[in-house]
């Protein structure tokens, strides 16, 4: 199955600190490329273990004893370890959003490039897919998924509009949803607003958000002190979460400080955001929006 090169696959897997024993997830397989980069690098006694909650990952599996694949979300990132036996890893490496592959094959409906069902489900079994979003929800609800998750500051009219145009019939295509939406969609932007709406539909469609919060969560508890999270995101939602939690082991709000003015978190951000250079962008262009944060996993402070 064809997947493009892995994004900025060097300095995540650098930023792991790779030690030739140690532990490590990537909780994000897809075509496997980070995967066997962190495998190029540990020794006989390593592991690795993936996560992918999409099929057609797992026709990448790697033939590799120190390899593991577990075919589920990323959100159950504890649960699945612990059926594995493992409480403990030295790092956790993430490459969020939609694969190249993804995007590439027509029928998924995750690019705005071909003409497919409303579907955009990263989870093939799942039952709720972007027609239900469309067609089901009312118009408050998909206002709010427009506003929220695609950051359109038209998402009043939008949503109103979808509402109007699904009485006469169901809108079961993205042509007919890109119809619908004609007058919001100016030549000179179309394509960038269509990407907005997209994006939108997409991270509701699969809890995108709902399931990085708890995956993040749980890394403080299976990342040793002093191991590493290595993690890219593709736009500002998904990346404001990382940086948020990297730096304050919360999401709002800034942690309590101590009587000497102190503060206790679990982590400790590595050097600043790394992004590709322009070569990387030329070879793969869904590098273009990708931003990498590394964190390390900090002692916690005795009581």
């Amino acid at each position: 199955m064809e997947y493009h090169n892995p994004v900025l696959l060097h300095p995540t897997v650098d930023g792991l600190d790779i030690k030739e024993d140690g532990v490590y997830v990537d909780v994000t397989f897809g075509g496997g490329g980070h995967s066997r980069e962190i495998l190029n690098r540990l020794g006989p006694k390593g592991k690795l273990f993936a996560f992918d909650q999409d099929a057609d990952a797992l026709e990448n599996i790697i033939d590799d004893s120190r390899f593991t694949l577990i075919p589920e979300n990323f959100r159950f990132l504890k649960r699945f370890l612990r059926f594995h036996g493992v409480k403990e890893v030295d790092g956790i490496l993430g490459d969020f959003g939609v694969s190249s592959h993804q995007f590439d094959v027509a029928e998924r409906g995750f690019s705005t490039r071909f003409e497919a069902d409303l579907d955009m489900r990263m989870n093939q079994n799942s039952a709720f897919s972007a027609y239900d979003v469309v067609n089901n929800y009312e118009e408050g609800q998909l206002r709010n998924v427009l506003f929220q998750y695609g950051e359109l500051r038209a998402a009043a009219g939008m949503a109103r509009i979808i509402c109007e145009s699904r009485k006469a019939t169901p809108i079961k295509t993205s042509e007919q949803l890109k119809e619908a939406l004609g007058r919001f969609l100016p030549k000179h932007r179309e394509n960038k607003i269509l990407a907005q709406i997209y994006q939108a539909i997409r991270i509701e469609v699969n809890q995108e958000l709902e399931a990085l919060k708890e995956f993040l969560l749980q890394t403080i508890e299976v990342i040793k002190p002093g191991g590493r999270l290595s993690l890219i995101s593709y736009h500002s939602l998904e990346d404001r979460l990382v940086k948020r939690y990297m730096r304050n082991g919360m999401f709002e709000g800034e942690p309590e400080k101590d009587v000497f003015g102190r503060v206790d978190v679990p982590l400790k951000p590595v050097g600043k955001f790394i992004i590709p250079d322009a070569a990387e962008i030329k070879q793969n262009n869904r590098a273009r929006s990708a931003k990498l944060r590394i964190a390390e996993r900090l002692a916690p402070k005795l009581k």
